[in-house]
Parts: structure tokens; sequence; C-alpha cells
């Protein structure tokens, strides 16, 4: 007969136990009691997180968005047609996260990293959570490279550098897109990652928009984010969180980015919707009123970090479109207080034919003349004051007074440069360029020709720089952050580039 020890019994069943809790899902699970526009009511997920995700049947994952004491609101990113009421629900505990690294780069995908251009999954090895605390001021440096957006009107007046958050604000139709998707298309050879996150937009937009880039070479360094109009409002609300984890992802590896959120009004929306779904009490003009923290917790993502910490950068363009010029209005003020500065579109000036419709005036940089060109810094100075008299003396002209000679040549001066500010969509102009022809407009050097001549001035200088004068180019560019460059008369790049308009002047024939 065998004798089997009480020892060996017990090691085989406490071997049986432990492989036995090993095999059981202790993973907590709820019930939808309710399921609609985007939302489900949950009972039973009592150890949930805020923000952590949970998965409905055929892998539909939803967001823990409002903690109550008999239920969780669920706010669900996919398809909420095909949950019903009493499906199972899984806590997953973990955080939403998004695919990042070059596999995203060059692709059009939804706000959970899913290709929209029919060119295959994304394979990524990485995550990044789409929540995550900003740098904080010790791990930051300030502001001091400048992010080109080869606008002439922009980097003139309202220089954007690397790291910083400048709004882009105006009515709708006065080309707030095409300002951003310029500066997307200028980073070309710069090894700035762009990111187009796109809320809330016609889908006909926004494909025309991968359109353009695709045709200037632009896809290469760009990922496109769309939650379009027809998106459910989940995914319209956590898209330009998604876009910014992306960003992180290089920021944190030393390199560049720059976001184009377009726009944040739709995002505010799609919050508010979801917020007075979730019986959230509204605010002022219904929004909930932690709207103002969903802004500034993105907002304060875009950082120039410091060198230890590699001093990689996001440059964020947040877009807002405002109601008839309203900017005092609830979301377009929270934002306008949580950037360093904005460019402000007006609707007149755009219909007048000033493109991009730049009102001097208002729009403003609160950084960037730290990360601005010093040879550009030098040109345009005064640029804005002269712009914002100008509109001033321009009103006054109108009532048909009669005005001394100097007041006439003002204006005169005034017409031309708001006409030598005009360009063209989708042509960003090289920084240089953008000196020299600045430099003949505020020197004086354009005041012969007619107004209605400006632009070809311009087209037919820049085309004799770049052909006949390639080595005052060269100079300017060697020279362009010197302190006294395009300052002082005797600066050798100063005395190359009037010595070369002088010489175009004699022979331009308007």
């Amino acid at each position: 007969m065998l004798k089997i020890s009480a020892d060996e019994i017990a090691s085989v069943i406490q071997n049986e136990i432990a492989n036995f809790e090993s095999q059981i899902d202790v993973r907590e699970v709820g019930t939808v009691l309710e399921v609609g526009d985007g939302i489900a009511r949950v009972h039973g997920l009592t150890g949930v997180s805020a923000g952590e995700m949970v998965e409905f049947p055929g892998g539909i994952i939803g967001l823990a968005f409002n903690l109550e004491e008999s239920s969780v609101g669920v706010i669900i990113l996919g398809d909420y047609l095909k949950i019903n009421e009493g499906d199972q629900v899984k806590a997953l505990g973990t955080l939403l996260s998004v695919p990042v690294g070059d596999a995203v780069v060059g692709r059009v995908i939804d706000p959970l990293g899913n290709p929209l251009d029919g060119k295959g999954p994304v394979v990524s090895s990485e995550t990044r959570p789409v929540e995550v605390i900003a740098p904080g001021v010790a791990e930051r440096k300030p502001v001091h490279e400048p992010m080109q957006t080869g606008i002439k009107a922009v980097d003139a007046m309202t220089p954007v550098g690397r790291g910083q958050r400048e709004l882009i604000i105006g009515d709708r139709k006065t080309g707030k897109t095409s300002i951003a998707i310029d500066a997307i298309i200028n980073q070309k050879d710069s090894g700035v990652k762009c990111f187009y996150v796109a809320v809330g937009q016609k889908d006909s937009s926004i494909a025309s928009v991968v359109r353009e880039l695709t045709e200037r070479g632009a896809m290469s360094y760009t990922t496109v984010i769309v939650s379009g109009a027809s998106t459910p409002a989940p995914l319209q609300y956590i898209a330009p969180y998604a876009g910014t984890a992306m960003a992180e992802y290089f920021m944190w590896k030393g390199q560049h980015c720059l976001v184009v959120y377009d726009d944040l009004s739709k995002q505010a929306q799609a919050y508010r919707e979801l917020s007075l779904l979730m019986r959230r009490p509204p605010g002022r003009e219904a929004y909930p009123g932690d709207v103002f923290y969903c802004h500034s917790r993105l907002l304060e993502r875009s950082a120039k970090l410091s060198d230890a910490l590699g001093a990689g950068s996001i440059t964020s363009l947040p877009i807002i479109e405002t109601l008839e010029g309203e900017v005092s209005a609830y979301i377009p003020t929270n934002v306008i207080s949580i950037t360093d500065g904005q460019i402000y579109l007006q609707p007149d000036l755009f219909f007048s034919g000033v493109r991009p419709a730049m009102n001097a005036g208002i729009s403003v940089s609160r950084v960037g003349g730290a990360a601005q060109v010093k040879a550009m810094k030098n040109v345009a100075g005064g640029l804005r004051l002269d712009l914002a008299a100008f509109r001033e003396l321009e009103a006054f002209a109108q009532l048909g007074t009669d005005l001394d000679a100097m007041t006439q040549a003002r204006l005169d001066r005034g017409y031309r440069m708001v006409e030598l500010l005009k360009q063209n969509q989708y042509v960003p102009l090289n920084v240089v360029d953008q000196i020299m022809v600045i430099f003949a407009g505020t020197r004086g050097y354009l005041d012969t020709v007619p107004v209605s001549a400006v632009r070809k001035w311009e087209e037919g200088f820049l085309d004799f720089i770049h052909n006949k004068k390639k080595e005052v180019w060269d100079l300017v560019d060697q020279h362009k952050n010197d302190g006294d460059a395009m300052k002082k008369n005797d600066h050798p790049a100063t005395k190359a580039v009037m010595d070369a308009i002088d010489e175009f002047n004699r022979s331009f024939r308007p």
C-alpha cells in the first residue's frame, strides 16, 4: 500500500490553489442601465477611477466620466448604437492611451489611433496616456528660437517662438485654417513634426487640407487627427489631448513639434454636450464650470523644455471661432487668457482683399519677440504701431478732410505697406525674403511705386535677388542674427540690400 505523507498532500493543494487564483478574472464587471447620445449609465463598477477605460461588448471602449453614488457615467468612444441596456461592462484598469512614435507620422488617424487613410494599421510598439500633467516651471526654459510661419504679417508683427501658444481667432471664413496650414507647409526641411487636430470640421474641409498638405510634400512630417462634425461628441472632446500626447513623445525625445487645434470652440461645445447629458450643472452660456480647466490643462502641455530634459518643444496654434467678432464671449476670453498672444482676423479686411486679414492693432505676441530673428526685429520694430496709426488716419481721411503733405505721405506709405503684407495662400516665404521686402517698404524705397504695382514689384525684386544677386541673399542669411543687421546703414548686409534695391528700381517698370 502506498503511503502519502500529509506534507505532500498539503503542497499539492497549495499548488492547485495558487494556480487557480491566477486563472480567475478579477476585473470588475458592471451592467448598462441606459445608453444614448454617446453616453451610458453603468451600475456595478464600484472601484472604477475617473478617466479609466471600460470595455463594452464588441470591443467598444468607454471612459469613466462621472462617478456617482449608485452608478457611473461613461462616455463612449465608438458607435453607441451597438450597445444595449443590460450589456456587461468590464473595467480595464488602465488609462486611455494612444499609439505614438514614427508610426503615426504621415498618417490620417482618428483620436484613438485607428487609421482613416486606407494605408493599413498603425503599427507602434509604444503608447502614451492621453491625459498627463504638463511640465512644471522648473522643467522649462524661456522661448528663444523662432518658429517661422512663412507669413510676412505674422513673422514681422506677431512672431511665434518654439514652445509658444499663439491663438488664431476670428469669425468663420476669415482664413484661420489657412494661416495654420501655411505654418505647417513652412516647416518643410526644418525637422519640426506637425500635428493637425481637426475637431468638428466638415469631412470635405479636412479632405481638402490633407490634399493640400500632400501636394506640397508636407504630409511626410505631419499627422492629421480627425474627429469631424459627424463624429460622436466624446471623440471630439478627447481629440486635442490625443494629438498633444502624440506630439509629447517627440518633445521628450528633444525634437520640436507644431500642433494646430482646429478648432477649440467645437471641442468646448462637445464637452458642454457631454456635461449636460451627464447632468452636470451648467454655468455661463450653459458651459460647465470647468470648461476653462478643459482648455488650460491642454494648452499648458505646450512647452519649451530645459536643456537638462533635451530642450524639445511643442508650439501650439489653437483656433477659436468668434460670432460677429464677439471676442468677449466666454470661450474666446478663456483661451485668450491661457495663450501667449493672438492673431485676430477681421472679416471686413478679409472681404476687402487683405489676406491674411490680420488686425495689427489688437493682434499681439507676448513671447515671440524674444525669439524673433534680429534682422527682422530691426526692420519690423515699429511696423505694428505704424499700421495701427495708418488705420486711424485712413478712417480720418475718409471724412474728406484736407490733409497736410506729411500726413498724406504717411497715408501713402501705409497703403503700400498693407499691399506689401498681402500674401497668397500656400506660398510661405523664407525669413530672408521677408526681411528684404519689409526693409524696402519701411525705408521708403516703394514710395514712388504705384500702390497697384507693389505686389508686382515684390515678385520682380525677389526674382532678381534669387537669380542675379544670390550673394546678397546669402549675406543677409549669414548676418540675420546680428544686432546691427538691417539697422545701421554701414553694416555690410544693409549696404548690399540697399544697393540691390537701387539697382532693381532703376530697371523696374510698373
